[in-house]
């Protein structure tokens, strides 16, 4: 049973917003969502790249492709954690090696790979062909992204762990960046890739 009165029931009527008022209150919130959609199509899709190897064939795909996003519209950041931050390195990145043992691609079986001396030999081949097919290398490739406005993270941790000075880095490189951070970054991101 009600405990409603009729004169309670008159007065919740009238504070009751008009189907006028009603109407003019969506038409205003559906204006709101619109301009919230307008702001989120105006930012630039965005990519983060978390890099961890430092070898010379694995150097390259996170290079080229933070590169490749940047020209396509993308903001784009690139974290570098243990051997990946040799990338960023301005002595180290210029020495990366390359292994043929555990490469199935490589032109070597893995017996002949574990000799001493072949990781300097498949390297120099691979630098070879870096050169013979006017491949930019991982300096120009860094520089070219730094242009483009990519960001390039160096992992604090990693940084400690290896000794390393933040001097250490190319220009423009952002030190000091630690793994709450990254993990910020990825999750805004619309791509995450692990390289």
């Amino acid at each position: 049973m009600s405990t409603d009165t009729p004169s309670s029931q008159d007065s919740e009527a009238e504070d009751a917003p008009s189907r006028a008022e009603l109407a003019a209150r969506v038409a205003e919130l559906e204006e709101s969502l619109a301009a919230v959609d307008s702001d989120d199509d105006d930012s630039p899709p965005k990519m983060s790249i978390i890099a961890t190897k430092g070898t010379l064939d694995m150097a390259y795909p996170p290079l080229i492709l933070a590169s490749t996003a940047a020209a396509f519209g993308y903001e784009v950041t690139v974290f570098s954690t243990f051997w990946g931050l040799d990338i960023l390195h301005k002595e180290r990145s210029k020495n990366l090696k390359l292994s043929s043992v555990g490469n199935p691609n490589m032109p070597v079986p893995n017996i002949v790979a574990a000799l001493p001396g072949m990781d300097r030999m498949t390297t120099a081949m691979m630098e070879q062909k870096i050169r013979d097919n006017d491949t930019a290398t991982i300096e120009e490739l860094i520089q070219t992204s730094l242009d483009m406005g990519v960001e390039f993270q160096a992992c604090q941790m990693t940084i400690e762990l290896m000794d390393y000075d933040e001097d250490d880095f190319y220009d423009g490189v952002t030190t000091g960046v630690g793994a709450a951070t990254a993990i910020q970054d990825m999750a805004d991101a619309d791509i995450q890739l692990l390289v």
